[in-house]
């Protein structure tokens, strides 16, 4: 019996890699016979750097950057070898076996460096986040070599349109009396006057991994959908949305580029860095859980599977919509292969073989902290009369 364990993160819990490794040692528990297939899952957010950077075995480095409120953080990048990438990866990254630059690809996730998880609630306000220690981490990654980044915008805290991000590659963000907005959030924006440099010539190409569709204004744009989750007060929306605008057509004015770009679809990523980095870096942007799954080569792994198990912190109907554990679950099912999902809470999502590990009445926090032993509990009970 061979199983595939592919789970994505537990938030503020287990990380991807932890929950496979939890659940494949109960599976060798009681079933040593077994050959168990771990794919730690990854849908852009925590986690993105250390899961891509590991599945084609290359080098993951720290470096000191400014938070999301400007406080010091230790964030990773990665660096791969492109020959290490698979082929349907680099196909993605709109490259192929004879057109990737010598070199390496450099890994950064925003969810480390400008990421909602590093804030305390009563800290969380997308006014005054700012994206500058992502653009740092895409520096520390091309100062090592890399010949072209790829970036993972999920868990941001930010709504800055990578303001913030620009600033720290070069670009210069003044109020009217010449003082540098340092960094350039949008509780400041109202004094933004005049923009002027570039992105440093040592950026490489910036592929950013991205599956949402919002533009970066409107109804279904950054700050309607996206802004409340990252702690915006009600109060504050028309404020940010009608700054966005005005920054928005600023940075396209400077940087030669159409204000058409605010209506593309994905621009909205990330509060709005997509944007920015497509304006002033010519960033290019592409499907995140596609990549990954190329990336791990999920359909030869469920192929050769018998089972496959899959889950994360919480699976309902928006994990049908592109994200790790229920594009899994649809490949397996499509594959024959029999499915199980594990998650803490279960809130529909449809499909058979759910498996909530957190016993009833259970409060959050003792769920967070106990859940590497519900989860290794619940697969325990799930299989120990199969196979």
């Amino acid at each position: 019996m061979r199983i595939l364990i592919a789970f994505d993160k537990f938030k503020d819990s287990l990380t991807a890699s932890r929950a496979c490794e939890i659940a494949a040692a109960a599976i060798r528990a009681s079933h040593p016979d077994c050959q168990v297939d771990l794919c730690p899952l990854s849908d852009g957010g925590d986690g993105f750097t250390e899961v891509l950077t590991a599945a084609v075995d290359g080098r993951l480095a720290r470096r000191e950057v400014m938070g999301p409120r400007g406080d010091p953080a230790s964030a990773p990048f990665g660096t791969v070898d492109f020959s290490n990438v698979p082929r349907a990866a680099l196909g993605l990254l709109g490259l192929d076996d004879e057109t990737a630059p010598e070199g390496t690809l450099g890994i950064v996730e925003m969810a480390s460096a400008s990421g909602l998880a590093m804030l305390e609630p009563d800290q969380r306000d997308p006014m005054r986040a700012t994206s500058y220690g992502t653009g740092q981490l895409i520096g520390a990654a091309a100062d090592s070599g890399a010949t072209m980044i790829l970036l993972g915008v999920g868990g941001s805290a930010t709504h800055d349109l990578g303001l913030g991000a620009l600033a720290a590659m070069g670009m210069d963000f003044f109020s009217a009396d010449g003082r540098k907005l340092r960094p350039p959030v949008p509780e400041d924006w109202a004094r933004l006057a005049r923009i002027r440099g570039s992105v440093s010539p040592l950026i490489p190409p910036i592929r950013i991994a991205c599956d949402v569709s919002n533009p970066l204004l409107g109804s279904n744009g950054a700050a309607a959908v996206f802004a409340p989750q990252k702690g915006l007060r009600p109060g504050d929306f028309d404020r940010l949305e009608q700054a966005s605008a005005r920054v928005a057509a600023q940075l396209c004015d400077w940087c030669g580029q159409p204000t058409s770009l605010v209506r593309e679809p994905g621009a909205g990523a990330a509060g709005g860095i997509a944007f920015g980095l497509m304006v002033a870096a010519g960033a290019q942007l592409l499907p995140g859980a596609a990549l990954v799954s190329a990336w791990l080569d999920i359909d030869a792994r469920i192929a050769a599977a018998d089972l496959v198990i899959t889950g994360e912190g919480r699976y309902d109907k928006s994990s049908l919509g592109g994200k790790g554990p229920g594009v899994i679950a649809a490949k397996a099912t499509a594959a024959g292969r029999p499915v199980h999902i594990f998650a803490g809470e279960i809130r529909g999502g449809g499909g058979a073989n759910l498996h909530s590990i957190t016993p009833a009445g259970t409060d959050l926090p003792r769920a967070l902290r106990d859940a590497p032993a519900y989860l290794a509990a619940a697969v325990t009970t799930a299989f120990q009369d199969q196979f």
